[in-house]
């Protein structure tokens, strides 16, 4: 009888982790949405494609961090891959969306869940958001270069015609690792008076 009620508590217990996990995946996604859409500068044409600056990505990185690298990943490339196929300026490139801000977001929670640390060590933090940042730019850049290679320019030129890219990637890179950090802190606090991070580690 007792190994019954073991394995239902085990059962029960896993059903709720993952409906924990369906909804810090959904509201997030969400917040990064939204994010996206209003908190912007942008698109911005270049010979390479359309980019924005916006503060979003500090929300990516935040999720990671928040709620390690699986959630905060799911979250970051399904809320900037919707934002994608709603404008379309962007639709195009929403699968890439998807990878890189997943990506972006999965590392920089794996850095900072680092051992038992759960996002609470700030300098795991900062160089998981910096790592996270620079994924991110190495992935968006690497692509939009390559395309334009593919497509006959030599790298010289496709890394000119990408200069603008580099620039805003630069400053959302910047902003995001600031903003996440700080911000992380505030919001796990938060989530620890509610009792809610005892749920999810």
């Amino acid at each position: 009888m007792s190994t019954i009620t073991h394995k239902n508590t085990g059962a029960n217990t896993r059903k709720r982790n993952l409906t924990y996990d369906i909804v810090i995946v959904g509201v997030m996604a969400a917040v990064i949405f939204v994010t996206t859409s209003v908190v912007k500068i942008g698109p911005i044409p270049t010979p390479a494609g359309n980019t924005m600056i916006k503060l979003a990505n500090a929300f990516c990185l935040m999720a990671g961090i928040l709620f390690g690298g699986v959630r905060g990943g799911l979250a970051a490339g399904i809320g900037s891959m919707i934002y994608d196929l709603t404008d379309p300026a962007f639709v195009s490139g929403a699968p890439f969306t998807l990878v890189f801000f997943f990506m972006m977001a999965f590392v920089a929670g794996a850095v900072s869940h680092i051992g038992k640390a759960d996002g609470k060590n700030t300098v795991l933090n900062i160089i998981g958001a910096i790592s996270g940042a620079v994924t991110y730019l190495v992935l968006y850049l690497g692509k939009s270069v390559i395309v334009l290679v593919l497509a006959g320019s030599d790298l010289s030129a496709a890394m000119t015609a990408c200069a603008t890219k580099f620039i805003t990637s630069g400053i959302n890179a910047v902003i995001a690792v600031v903003v996440a950090v700080p911000l992380s802190i505030v919001c796990r606090k938060a989530l620890e008076r509610a009792g809610f991070t005892n749920k999810l580690f």
